[in-house]
């Protein structure tokens, strides 16, 4: 029986929202060449998908966190996966700035929460964990009761996971870095030899050794 993690693996694969070019990487904005690319935005347009993902990211609410009052996306990515989850599951969602408003009410968290209303995140995508970690911050200092995050993607880089340990916030990923690798690998994406690549950059993205393997 196929799992939610492949399953969701090969509809970013075929809508192109995350592909691989091991031989010709991507700079990062930071500077780390990277042999993946990942836009999640690329779910919005693919129906098929769309259900697929947004149903999964209820499921799993219901499923991990089943003291969910309110859903919050991330800035910009994650508001519209937010929305949907929250219209599945009747659940009010807000989403949480990159920063203040410098007009009107200057608000950085959008949508009404509650002090101490039990919250989950809704992010398209994690790397190094620095953006959701913001988010969870926030939602925090203002009040609410942050029960983890739900992921559509995740690099599984050891210093997000570890970021997310240390202060001790729970992340469920829809699918990761190594499952969309392999179903990759198996449908022809990539060459079965060029797994080894990508997990060697997965392990250590600032060491550029994999390129050459």
């Amino acid at each position: 029986m196929e799992t939610i993690g492949k399953a969701v693996a090969e509809d970013l694969l075929s809508i192109g929202a995350v592909f691989f070019r091991p031989n010709d990487p991507f700079i990062w904005a930071s500077g780390i060449k990277s042999p993946v690319y990942c836009d999640n935005r690329l779910i919005l347009t693919a129906p098929k998908a769309r259900i697929r993902v947004e149903n999964a990211i209820a499921e799993t609410v219901k499923r991990e966190y089943p003291e969910a009052e309110i859903l919050m996306g991330t800035s910009t990515a994650g508001i519209a996966h937010a929305a949907i989850a929250a219209h599945i599951l009747n659940l009010p969602m807000g989403y949480v700035r990159s920063g203040a408003k410098d007009h009107g009410r200057k608000n950085r968290i959008e949508g009404k929460l509650e002090k101490g209303q039990k919250a989950v995140v809704v992010e398209d995508l994690i790397s190094t964990g620095g953006s959701v970690m913001e988010v969870v911050n926030a939602l925090k200092e203002a009040g609410a009761e942050v029960l983890g995050i739900v992921s559509i993607f995740t690099y599984g880089m050891q210093r997000g996971k570890a970021l997310l340990a240390a202060e001790n916030v729970k992340n469920v990923s829809l699918t990761n870095f190594d499952e969309v690798a392999d179903v990759a690998a198996k449908k022809g994406y990539i060459a079965p030899e060029d797994v080894k690549k990508l997990l060697a950059f997965r392990d250590d993205p600032s060491n550029e050794s994999w390129i050459k393997a």
